[in-house]
């Protein structure tokens, strides 16, 4: 008999990270009924990546109003979630990473007495104001979990130690990998408009250097620092920096009054999820603040500067594929110069081995469902 899966998620990185899972799962009609229900926490951006990957939701409770409080779409989401279950009865509610989408779902899914598979589980800074809200997100969510999909050795371990069962937990890779190879493949065959017009505005016979930044701990002075290291970078390299600016105030107001108007620093709106691809697959070099992009850039060869304190993304350290230099000036500055100037250098970084996966995780959490129901 068909297990009834609910996949739910609000955020644009969980569906980008959730969609390769959702066309496989749907694909093994014999195994399982699935139905996808969007919380709307980013409505713009998260309709983009839905119909990038052609995928279709069942429910979507469209919580995202302007200037909502954590405490607000918390709320909406749990209240919301309760009539969804009501509606779709299912065995398991499958939620995605460190989202405020995820905790509540999971939550509302234990108090309707449905199981929980927890996809990218096991993350951890052990710090719980570094990522915040997401760290105590993820904790929750694997309190609450009953089937955990860590993406490494690393994330099962945590776990462990937390007292998870072994036979709870199935070591995946992470999704990322599968719904970006995907997606490169695509955009490699077609550019999207945006793509041709970011085309003719850059200097590709120069290094390109792909910034993305928005965290809340970065806000404030961390911002001012960040710009400040781009300028210098800018003055010091042939480099040209492409920065899609967050639209967040607390982002948008210090960047644009710091590089704006510069010369080969170019601020632009975010991007879609297709030419964000793209000018990744096209950069030379990535500084960041995000989580995802730290697992999706060693995969195309790009080296990571991550403008961050703390990690909960350990294996990419490990593995030499980003560097850690929070919003410290001279660090930016002094890995961004080494990595424009030295070819040897940057060519043993972007060699390295991706420690996120192969880009089968989707087929082996699929695997992994049918033993933990005994259907195989």
């Amino acid at each position: 008999m068909k297990k009834k899966i609910l996949i739910t998620f609000g955020t644009r990185p969980e569906a980008i990270k959730m969609a390769s899972l959702i066309k496989v799962l749907k694909q093994d009609k014999d195994f399982w009924d699935v139905q996808v229900c969007l919380t709307g926490q980013h409505r713009q951006m998260l309709d983009q990546v839905m119909n990038f990957f052609e995928i279709q939701s069942n429910y979507d409770l469209d919580v995202m109003q302007k200037d909502q409080t954590l405490f607000e779409v918390s709320a909406k989401i749990l209240t919301g979630m309760h009539e969804i279950l009501k509606q779709s009865k299912p065995d398991l509610v499958l939620v995605h990473g460190d989202t405020t989408t995820s905790t509540f779902a999971a939550l509302a899914s234990f108090y309707y007495g449905t199981k929980v598979g927890h996809v990218e589980a096991g993350l951890r800074t052990f710090d719980k104001w570094a990522p915040f809200p997401e760290e105590i997100n993820r904790s929750i969510t694997g309190r609450i979990a009953d089937i955990h999909f860590a993406p490494t050795i690393g994330s099962r371990d945590n776990l462990l130690k937390e007292n998870v069962k072994p036979e709870d937990i199935f070591v995946t890779g992470n999704t990322v990998i599968d719904s970006l190879l995907f997606s490169v493949n695509k955009v490699r065959n077609k550019k999207s408009q945006r793509a041709e017009e970011l085309s003719r505005m850059l200097e590709f016979n120069k290094p390109i250097i792909l910034v993305t930044g928005h965290r809340r701990e970065n806000f404030g002075e961390g911002i001012v620092s960040i710009c400040n290291a781009l300028l210098e970078i800018r003055d010091r390299t042939q480099a040209e920096i492409v920065y899609p600016v967050h639209l967040n105030p607390n982002v948008q107001d210090p960047v644009f009054k710091i590089l704006g108007s510069q010369p080969h620093i170019h601020l632009i709106e975010p991007l879609d999820y297709e030419t964000f691809v793209w000018l990744m697959d096209n950069c030379y070099l990535v500084i960041t603040d995000s989580g995802g992009i730290q697992e999706e850039a060693p995969s195309l060869g790009k080296p990571v500067l991550v403008m961050r304190e703390k990690t909960e993304r350990p294996e990419a350290l490990d593995a030499g594929t980003v560097i850690l230099v929070g919003t410290d000036k001279s660090k930016i500055v002094k890995e961004a110069v080494e990595l424009l100037t030295s070819s040897e250098r940057y060519k043993k970084m972007s060699l390295l081995h991706n420690p996120y996966g192969d880009g089968k995780a989707s087929g082996r959490i699929n695997v992994a469902l049918k033993s933990y129901f005994g259907l195989i």
